[in-house]
Formats: C-alpha cells, sequence, structure tokens
C-alpha cells in the first residue's frame, strides 16, 4: 500500500532551474566577460590575447567557467608535454592562455563566431551547472510539502533542531544531528526527518539504512519518537531496503499516509 501511494514527482516549474543564482554568479563575472568578449572573431589570437592581456591579466581569471567548470574549482588537466597541471594556471601569461584556449577548442568557437556574447553564453552554462542541484531543490520542495501539511492542519512545529537541544538524547552521541522538524505535543516530542526522491541511487539506501540506525536510539525514550516522512518513485530501486526500514521504525509516511501522523498528533493535542 505505502508503495503504491508514492507520488510521481514533486516537482513545480520552479524545480527545473534557479535563474536567480544564475543571474548572480553571471554578474560576478561580467565584466571579465565583456573584456574577453574582444577575442570573438580574431584571426589573430595570440596577438589578441597578448593585447588583452596587457591591458588586464585578470579578465583572464574567468577562463575556467568557458568550459563550465567553477573558477578556482582546483580541477586539474594533462598539458601538451604530459604533466598534470591545475586549470587555473593557464592564466599566468599569454603564452599558456593561447595553449587553454586553443587545446579545450575554443579557438574555433571564438573565431568563427560560434559564441556571440560571453555573457550570454556563460549565462547558459551557469544554468547547465545548476541541474545538479535539483536534488537539493527536491528535498527543500519536500520539507515546504511537509510544512503546508502542518500549517493546514494547525499544527505548531519548529524547523531545522539539533538534537543537542535535547540533552536527554545521549544514546544519539557527539555527532550533531539536524532534524528538518520538531513537533512536541503533550505526550511526546516527536522528531522528523523529510526526503523526496525521484529517481534511484546509493543515497536511498544509505538513508533507509542510517533511520533504521537512529530510530531506536530515538525510541527508547518514552518523551521522544523519530518520525520518517518520504516520498518519490525513485524508492522503487531501493524497496527492500525501504521495507526493512518500514518494518523497524514505526512511523513511516508518505505524503499521503501522512494524515494518519496528523491525527495522532491532533489528539495528543486536545
Amino acid at each position: 500500500k505505502f508503495m503504491s501511494e508514492l507520488s510521481e514527482t514533486n516537482a513545480t516549474l520552479d524545480y527545473f532551474c534557479d535563474f536567480e543564482k544564475a543571474i548572480k554568479n553571471v554578474d560576478k563575472v561580467k565584466i571579465k566577460l565583456n573584456q574577453l568578449n574582444y577575442l570573438i572573431g580574431q584571426e589573430d589570437m595570440k596577438g589578441a590575447i597578448n593585447h588583452l592581456f596587457e591591458e588586464n591579466p585578470k579578465t583572464f581569471e574567468v577562463l575556467e567557467i568557458l568550459l563550465a567548470v567553477r573558477t578556482n574549482s582546483k580541477k586539474k588537466t594533462i598539458n601538451k608535454t604530459n604533466d598534470v597541471v591545475k586549470l587555473n594556471s593557464y592564466v599566468a601569461n599569454p603564452e599558456l592562455i593561447y595553449e587553454f584556449i586553443d587545446e579545450s577548442g575554443l579557438l574555433d568557437v571564438f573565431q568563427n563566431k560560434h559564441i556571440t556574447n560571453l555573457v550570454d553564453y556563460v549565462f547558459g552554462v551557469e544554468i547547465g551547472l545548476d541541474t545538479n542541484a535539483r536534488k537539493n531543490r527536491g528535498g527543500k520542495q519536500m520539507e515546504r510539502a511537509v510544512a503546508k501539511v502542518f500549517e493546514n492542519n494547525n499544527i505548531a512545529f519548529t524547523e531545522q533542531v539539533r538534537h543537542t537541544i535535547f540533552p536527554r538524547l545521549q544514546s544519539l552521541g557527539e555527532d550533531v544531528k539536524q532534524f528538518d522538524f520538531v513537533i512536541k505535543t503533550s505526550q511526546k516530542i516527536y522528531l522528523i526527518e523529510t526526503n523526496y526522491y525521484n529517481s534511484g541511487g546509493s543515497k536511498l539506501n544509505e538513508t533507509a539504512r542510517a533511520y533504521t540506525d537512529i530510530a531506536p536510539k530515538i525510541n527508547q525514550y518514552d518523551a521522544f519518537e523519530f518520525v520518517w516522512i518520504t516520498d518519490g518513485q525513485g524508492w522503487y530501486t531501493a524497496k527492500n531496503k525501504l521495507e526493512e526500514a518500514y518494518s523497524n521504525i514505526p512511523k513511516v509516511y508518505n505524503l499521503k499516509s501522512v494524515s494518519e501522523f496528523i491525527k495522532i498528533v491532533q489528539q495528543e493535542i486536545e
């Protein structure tokens, strides 16, 4: 029943791209990108690089982002002499800068004007890089969805609470554990974790294993109980681990069955 209730997605349209973040990232390097636009269409690329380097050598500090790599990422590459070097080492002088542009394939892109404006180009790069953050946004959307359920049912809650504020929870050890939500009733303090998985992966097994381990450490105290609210059809790929957790954690819910938890909380509040 639990598996049949898992929702297909929790993605709203703002899940796919964080345009605001992309714009901010581009703004940080916009001046240097506009200066690099000087290279577009240049037949004598070595001469153009020398001229621009004399004017402002710091212009080339943004070369990495043209390869969809964050500036100062510490990423490494193999150069023409088969040595391993840092990407940002190429900005040291015009000769290395030309090597970077030539060997990376940017030379053809610049000279044949496949790109006409590097500011617009990097905006597209930032949108592409931002797709890596979608999983984090999925988790945040799940938190918002659960918070809305609590609010709609007039249930008071606290967000992002560290277990260290509860001295009695000595069983969790020295590692600080932060819970997405905490709800206090007349009978119990519920420590709640939420997550959403659109797709499979090792993370699901790790999560199920971790919560199976942490739940009894919390539930051994009469005043506390661990609650896990999770959803997403990514769980189809980790069904066995989820089943194991479901059998060992008394309160596991998805977005549909969480109404059962709401009823329990409301009864304890009244």
